[in-house]
C-alpha cells in the first residue's frame, strides 16, 4: 500500500517556498492588485515590528525597486503610530514606479545613506534588495548594513541569493526575516539561514489566480508533506514491513544502529545477513533481532523486499552485496560504503531507490563544479534516478521529478558517529511501510531530527546515536499528532 499525499494542490500548500522567478510570476499574475499588495505587505511587516518590538528609534533602508516601497509604507505606519522613524534611500530616484508613489507620500526629510547615520539608530530596517537580488553587493551597502547596531530584515538580508541561500557580498545578520506569501529556499539554506534570524512570513491577501499561476518544487519539510501509515486492527509484522541489512565484522555496531532504528520507529521485522563466520558479533544482541547467515537465500523471500546496503562494510563487500541486491530488483537504500565503492563511477548505483551521503560522500559521487548543493542535489537526483538525502545542517531530500524538500528540524546533537545510521534505518523502515521513496526519506529526516531533539534534552545536549534510537517511537508520535492537525 501507497502512503503518499499531492503536492498539486490548487493554492500554494502552505510549506512551499517560492524561488526568487516564481516569486514574480506570481507578481505578474497579481500586477492588477500590486499596489494594494505593497499596502499590505508594508502594513503587515509594521505590524510584525509592533508585535516584537517596543518603540525605538528606527532608520528604514529603502532600495530603488518594490523591496524599498514595501519599507516606506511600514515606514510611514510606524509614524503615524508615534514611532520614531526615518528613512534612508540607497538612489535617490526610485527605479520602481510604486516606490515612487510610495515616497512622494513620506513628507519627512530623507536621511543621508551613510554608515555614521546607520550607527545613530537603534534598528535599521533593510528594506533594499530583497530575494531578487542576483549581483554583487554594493561596497556601500556592505558597510552602511555593517554599521548598524540591529537589524531587521524585508524579505532577504540584502545580499543573499533567494534560491540558493550563498552569499554575494559581505552580509550583515539580521534579528528577523520578514517575507510575505512564503518564505524563499534561502531562509532555510545554509550559509543564509544562519543569519536570517527568526523568519517571520506574512499574509498579504494575493490573489487565488496568483496564486495558482505558480507551481513551486521546493517545500519546507515538515509533516504536511507526506503521510505516514497509521496501524491498524488486522496489521502483522509482514504488513508492518521487512527490513533487511547485510552486516560486517569490522563495524558491527553500524548495522545494529540501523536495525534498532528500524525496529524503534515500527518496522514489523528486521533482520541482518552475514556470514555464518560472522554471524556472531550479531547475534548477541537485541533478543528481537533476527540474524540471517545466508544471503542469497535471504535474496529468495519475496517478503524482504527492502534492503539497506552500507552501514559498516567495507567498500569492496558493500559492492559485491549491492550488485546481488540489484540483481533481484530489491528497494535500497545506499549509505557509507556502498557510496565508497560506487566513486568514481555512478553506474554502480542505478537501480537504487535512496542514497544517503553527506557532503564528502556526495562530492566523491557527484563533482560540485559550480553548483550550489542544492542544484547539485536536483541534478544527482535526476542523474542517478534515485533520490538523494544530502545530510548536514540544511539536509536537503531531492527526489527524480524534480521535487525537493530543505530540512531545518532537527539538532546539533546528531553530529555524532551513528547518527547517519540511525536515519538509514529509519527511511528503511517508512519505505517498507509502504511509503513513496521520497515521502519517506522526507518524514525520516523529520523523524530523526526531532528524536535528536528530544534526546538532546534528556541527555544535556549531548545524546549518543544510541540515545537517539530510543525517542524515535515518540518522535513519530509527535509527527503523527502534526499530521492529525493539518
Amino acid at each position: 500500500m501507497s502512503h503518499s499525499l499531492s503536492l498539486s494542490a490548487p493554492i500554494l500548500h502552505p510549506r512551499a517556498l517560492l524561488t526568487p522567478a516564481e516569486t514574480r510570476e506570481m507578481d505578474q499574475a497579481a500586477s492588477l492588485n500590486i499596489e494594494d499588495l505593497m499596502v499590505n505587505a508594508g502594513t503587515m511587516a509594521a505590524r510584525i515590528i509592533r508585535q516584537n518590538y517596543k518603540p525605538l528609534k528606527i532608520l528604514v533602508a529603502c532600495g530603488p525597486g518594490n523591496n524599498g516601497g514595501d519599507g516606506l509604507v511600514l515606514a510611514s505606519i510606524l509614524k503615524n503610530q508615534g514611532w520614531p522613524v526615518s528613512v534612508t534611500l540607497l538612489k535617490s530616484e526610485p527605479s520602481s514606479y510604486l516606490t515612487k508613489k510610495m515616497l512622494a507620500k513620506w513628507d519627512d526629510p530623507i536621511i543621508p545613506f551613510v554608515p555614521e547615520e546607520a550607527k545613530r539608530f537603534d534598528l535599521v530596517i533593510d528594506a533594499l534588495f530583497g530575494a531578487g537580488m542576483n549581483r554583487a553587493l554594493p561596497h556601500i551597502v556592505e558597510k552602511f548594513l555593517e554599521a548598524a547596531k540591529r537589524r531587521i530584515a524585508i524579505d532577504l538580508p540584502s545580499g543573499v541569493e533567494g534560491e540558493t541561500g550563498l552569499f554575494m557580498g559581505k552580509v550583515a545578520p539580521c534579528e528577523m526575516s520578514i517575507c510575505f506569501v512564503r518564505p524563499r529556499p534561502a531562509h532555510y539554506l545554509s550559509p543564509a539561514l544562519k543569519i536570517c534570524g527568526k523568519i517571520k512570513c506574512a499574509d498579504i491577501a494575493m490573489p487565488t489566480s496568483a496564486l495558482k499561476a505558480v507551481s513551486p518544487h521546493i517545500w519546507h519539510n515538515d509533516p504536511s508533506l507526506w503521510q505516514l501509515p497509521t496501524q491498524h486492527f488486522d496489521d502483522h509484522k509482514y504488513k508492518r514491513g521487512v527490513v533487511s541489512l547485510v552486516g560486517g565484522k569490522d563495524m558491527p555496531g553500524a548495522a545494529h544502529l540501523s536495525a534498532a532504528a528500524a525496529r524503534r520507529v515500527g518496522a514489523g521485522m528486521v533482520r541482518i545477513v552475514t556470514s555464518p563466520e560472522e554471524a556472531p558479533y550479531y547475534r548477541i544482541g537485541s533478543a528481537g533481532l533476527i540474524i540471517d547467515d545466508d544471503l542469497d537465500t535471504s535474496l529468495e523471500d519475496p517478503r524482504r523486499e527492502v534492503w539497506i546496503c552500507g552501514p559498516g562494510l567495507p567498500h569492496q563487500k558493500a559492492g559485491n552485496v549491492l550488485k546481488k541486491l540489484l540483481d533481484k530488483r530489491k528497494s535500497i537504500i545506499a549509505d557509507a560504503g556502498a557510496l565508497s565503492w560506487a566513486a568514481g563511477d555512478l553506474s554502480r548505483l542505478k537501480g537504487v531507490k535512496v542514497i544517503t551521503p553527506h557532503a564528502g560522500e556526495f562530492a566523491r559521487l557527484f563533482p560540485l563544479g559550480d553548483k550550489t548543493r542544492l542544484k547539485a542535489a536536483i541534478s544527482a537526483a535526476k542523474e542517478l534516478d534515485s533520490v538523494i538525502v544530502l545530510k548536514g545542517e540544511d539536509t536537503i531530500i531531492a527526489a527524480p521529478d524534480g521535487r525537493v524538500a530543505i530540512n531545518s528540524h532537527a539538532s546539533t546533537a546528531l553530529a555524532t558517529a551513528g547518527t547517519g545510521d540511525v536515519l538509514t534505518g529509519v527511511i528503511g523502515a517508512l519505505l517498507s511501510g509502504g511509503m513513496h521513496p521520497w515521502e519517506a526519506s522526507c518524514a525520516a529526516v523529520w523523524i530523526h531530527g526531532q528524536a535528536g531533539q528530544m534526546a538532546a534534552k534528556e541527555y544535556g545536549g549531548w545524546p549518543l546515536a544510541e540515545d537517539v534510537v530510543t525517542f524515535l517511537g515518540k518522535s513519530r508520535h509527535v509527527a503523527e499528532q502534526k499530521m492529525k492537525k493539518q
